[in-house]
């Protein structure tokens, strides 16, 4: 067998080079693709000493840029040779609709706006295990701070269950539970536009009140987070959700009671409230349109993904 002579390395190195500039524009582009997510991390996650001006931020940035600078230009050949087979394969799904160059600026805009977000972005990463679908149109389309959601929200909210006592602690939870029961009572399902998946504002919603399940749990989810709740939408392959975060399993006593016995009676009689606990111990119930009650049952359980608005 003939083992390749330090020459013909070199001249293989040389060839897979990338010329000057341009090896410094991928670097620096891959840097800050890289630096973004780490430094939403480090920040979260590390103490605040409170420097003026936040000058302990502006370091631990600095430092981080650098570092990663200097391990890219360590591993420049390889990282180069890496980047074109990664761009080969996102043209080939761009072309030829599998997962291109949109899903990868929706799924990085996707999660940098949630890590940005979340208290424990770690659980992203998690999630990010699988591509959530249109993740940057439906994050767009979840316009709870526009006035028009924002009316109907405190609308929505004081219809129902004015007159429960003795739950003033739970206020927001009942409050959450009453818009859940006028757009229940509202929602009309029609189909998308044959070939095309159409994602509909939550906005746009409010004029009819009809939609696909994707225009659902966009419009529960900005009313919910209108008056304060905190929703996320469930990817289940087929099919998107809408569950509305509880606490823990002491509030999800109370609120199993409410729905069962206060709010829900005839709804949920004889039927169970259905939940998801994720990571952290927390309790999300189940908003679905199929759904009469808060936690009624699932129409699909299995997660493959889930985008939280915190």
């Amino acid at each position: 067998m003939i083992k390749p002579d330090s020459t013909t390395l070199k001249n293989l190195k040389a060839k897979l080079q990338v010329r000057r500039p341009w090896d410094s524009i991928i670097i620096f582009i891959l840097n800050v693709l890289i630096a973004i997510p780490l430094f939403i991390i480090l920040h979260q996650n590390l103490v605040d000493p409170e420097w003026p001006f936040h000058i302990d931020r502006i370091l631990i940035f600095i430092i981080l840029v650098v570092a990663i600078q200097l391990v890219l230009r360590l591993l420049k050949t390889i990282l180069i040779i890496c980047m074109a087979l990664y761009l080969l394969a996102l043209l080939y799904g761009s072309v030829f609709g599998g997962y291109g160059f949109n899903a990868v600026f929706e799924d990085y805009r996707s999660m940098v706006y949630t890590m940005a977000e979340d208290p424990n972005p770690q659980d992203i990463i998690i999630s990010k295990l699988l591509p959530f679908p249109n993740k940057g149109q439906i994050i767009d389309a979840v316009n709870y701070d526009d006035p028009r959601v924002r009316n109907f929200s405190v609308m929505a909210a004081t219809k129902y269950f004015k007159d429960v006592k003795g739950y003033q602690q739970h206020r927001k939870l009942i409050q959450c539970f009453s818009v859940f029961k006028e757009i229940r009572n509202r929602w009309r399902y029609v189909n998308d536009p044959t070939g095309t998946e159409y994602i509909a504002s939550a906005t746009e919603s409010l004029q009819h009140f009809s939609g696909d399940c994707d225009d659902h749990a966009i419009l529960m989810s900005a009313a919910i987070k209108a008056i304060g709740g905190t929703p996320r939408i469930i990817h289940t392959g087929g099919h998107l959700y809408p569950e509305m975060l509880i606490g823990t399993k002491s509030d999800l006593e109370t609120a199993n009671y409410l729905i069962k016995e206060q709010l829900f009676k005839e709804e949920s009689k004889d039927q169970e409230v259905h939940y998801h606990i994720d990571e952290r111990g927390q309790v999300w119930l189940n908003l679905d349109y199929t759904a009469r009650y808060p936690g009624g049952k699932f129409m699909r359980e299995e997660i493959l993904g889930e985008l939280t608005f915190y």
